[in-house]
Parts: structure tokens; sequence; C-alpha cells
């Protein structure tokens, strides 16, 4: 009968573990362990920090409780009428200095090495803009931007959410593995924060400022991140991606990638000299306008009284044409017009441009070309 009560309890005990276990990952109460060494520092001070917290507690709570329980009137304890004890001061004065002492030292030498950019082997600019990230390689003739791919049928609820929802981008950072990539991190509208758990690494995206980050991943994989500063109304759909590829794999896309931005600009001079009718305008133009501007304008070009303004005869749209390209092109300081030059081909924005300005009524007449933006951009800068 002991034998089974014994295996009974060995048993309950196993699930009791497995069950803990795997509600702590599906929970996910704790932090990231991460993969990368600094991360696993940040983690291992964590769980310091955590201990000692704990230690402290199980310490002032037994005591209270036990001073409670023992020292109670029903059992006709009589307080004691001392006031002052020197050698009770000196030790509630020098032991919480050694915790302190304790928890403070690793967490200033973490601080440090989380601080150390130097000897980097790749530097790569990160921009945050709404709502999407900009990543250019400083070594490398490469730069793209990265935005969410969640199709909007899963957001509005009319497909099944996949595995990664609202963390899925079109294009991912690539780093190589084994090096250290150090992110110069900044905006060029409101303040973003890029964010990766398992790197252990979270910077504020500031307009006018460069934060400075790094990481170092030894394996190869997928890691996922997103923006954690609220930055707008599309602040939730900005998922940061970044896949950590072997080094040899690593150069074999950087220079497939130089090669296709090479070939981009190429067509984008061929395209610079192309005058585009005024039915391929309307059309690429009503393209990009119901993909990038209906969201706040309304495909029927009313906006939103009171909240973003109406472009069916009224505002830019009807007005002055450089003003518009302006508007566009740059964005409108104080407001949640974003730039669209990063954003769109120059044959995009042209199209859009002259789009806004024919749609609803407004019949201006007006053609902007992918040469008008180049002149435009090169005159403004």
């Amino acid at each position: 009968m002991n034998v089974r009560l014994t295996r009974l309890l060995l048993a309950l005990s196993a699930l009791s573990v497995s069950a803990t276990a795997s509600a702590e990952q599906s929970l996910q109460l704790n932090l990231t362990r991460g993969v990368t060494n600094i991360s696993n520092k940040v983690y291992d001070l964590h769980m310091l920090v955590f201990y000692i917290c704990l230690a402290i507690g199980v310490i002032v709570f037994g005591a209270m409780f036990w001073s409670i329980l023992r020292h109670r009137k029903s059992r006709g304890v009589k307080p004691a009428t001392f006031h002052d004890n020197v050698k009770v001061e000196i030790a509630w004065t020098i032991i919480p200095f050694l915790i302190l002492f304790a928890m403070a030292v690793p967490a200033t030498i973490t601080l440090i090495k989380m601080d150390d950019t130097s000897d980097s082997d790749i530097s790569v600019l990160v921009t945050g803009s709404q709502w999407r990230w900009h990543y250019s390689y400083l070594e490398y003739d490469v730069e793209y931007q990265s935005i969410m791919a969640t199709p909007r049928e899963q957001i509005y609820g009319r497909l099944p959410q996949t595995e990664n929802y609202l963390l899925e981008v079109d294009r991912p950072l690539v780093i190589p593995t084994g090096k250290k990539v150090r992110f110069l991190i900044t905006s060029d509208d409101v303040i973003h924060s890029w964010w990766v758990p398992e790197f252990a690494v979270k910077k504020d995206a500031n307009p006018g400022y460069i934060n400075e980050a790094w990481t170092r991943v030894d394996e190869p994989g997928i890691y996922r991140g997103q923006c954690a500063e609220l930055c707008g109304r599309d602040h939730a759909f900005m998922p940061v991606v970044v896949i950590a590829k072997e080094p040899a794999d690593f150069e074999a896309w950087i220079r497939g990638e130089e090669e296709r931005l090479r070939t981009a600009r190429e067509e984008e001079q061929r395209l610079l000299s192309m005058q585009m009718s005024m039915d391929e305008l309307m059309e690429l133009g009503q393209q990009t306008y119901m993909a990038q501007c209906a969201a706040c304008h309304q495909p029927n070009g009313q906006g939103i009284p009171g909240v973003f303004p109406g472009l069916a005869g009224v505002g830019v749209s009807v007005g002055d044409q450089q003003a518009h390209i302006d508007v566009v092109v740059n964005g409108a300081r104080g407001t949640a017009m974003q730039a669209y030059r990063n954003t769109l081909s120059m044959r995009e924005l042209a199209a859009v441009i002259t789009y806004e300005r024919n749609a609803w009524g407004n019949n201006t007449g007006d053609m902007v070309q992918a040469a008008d933006i180049h002149h435009f951009i090169q005159g403004n800068q």
C-alpha cells in the first residue's frame, strides 16, 4: 500500500511540475532569456534581483507573522519598553547598503556592456516612420523599407489569424551571425522605439537624435519585435523582424540586394525620361491612393471632419501644385500627414498627386510626372 501511495505521489508531482512548466511557458510570466550573451546577462541580472527581493520578502514577512503569532496579547505577552537599540540601527543601515551594492555592481557592469558599441563589424541606420522601419547598411550600398505584411483581412477578422499575426514584414532586417552589429536608431517624424526582446535591445527613435545599440547573434534564426512607443494610429502595425544568417549567406544576400538596388536605380532613371499619359497616371494614382491615403482621407476624398482634411474640391489638391508636391513628399510637420519620399517611388508620387488633382470632380487638368518629383527633391536638398 505504501509503495502504491508513493508511486501515486511521485506521478502527481511529475504532472504538477510538467503542468507548471507548461503554464509558465504559455503565460510567459518571466523575461525572455534571449539568444545573445548580453540578453542572457540581463536575464541573470533580473533573476538575481528577483531572488534577493524574494529573500527579503520571506525574511520580513516571516518575522512579522512570527511576531504577531508569538507575541500576541491573548498569550499574555507584555510589550517591550525600550525605544532604541544601537546594534539594530547599525544592522538595518549596513544590511540594506550591502544588498544595494550586491545589485548595483552587476547591474552597472551589464549596462556598460549594453552601451559599448565600439569595434562593431557592421552598422545599420534604423529610421522609424509612421508606420514602418527604414534600414540602411552603412558599409554597403543597401537600404530599404520594412512594412507589416499581415493582411488587412486578418486584422478586420475576415480571415483567421496566423501564428505570427501582426509580427510579419515584407522585408526583414538581415544581419550576419558571429558579428557585432551596431544600430544607429532615429526617426523621421515622432518618437518610436525599436525593440527586439531576444536581443535585449530596446532604444527610442527620436527625431533629430541618434541612439546607439548593438547585438551579436551566434545562431541563425528569425527574431521578432515591434515598436514599443505609442507613435500614432497604426502603432500596433509596426513590427520588427530580424533574420540572422551565416556570414557566407549574408554576403550573398548583400550582393544580391546591391544588384537589385542598382537595377532599380537604372529603371528609375529610365522612367524619369518617360511621359505617362493621363490615363496611366490616374490608374496608378488610384491604386496608390487606395493603398496609402484612403484610410485617412477616405476613398471619396471627403476626409474625416475635424480629424483628417478633405481633398475633394478643397485644400492643396486644388491649390498650388508645388505646395501639393511638398506636402506629399515631405509631409506636414505637426500633423498626422507623413512624408512619402522614402515610401513611394517617384512614379507613384507623381501618379497619386495627379490623381488627387483630378479625382472627385477636382478636374484641374494638371499632370505631374516622375521628372517633376525628381526636380522638386533635387531643388530642396
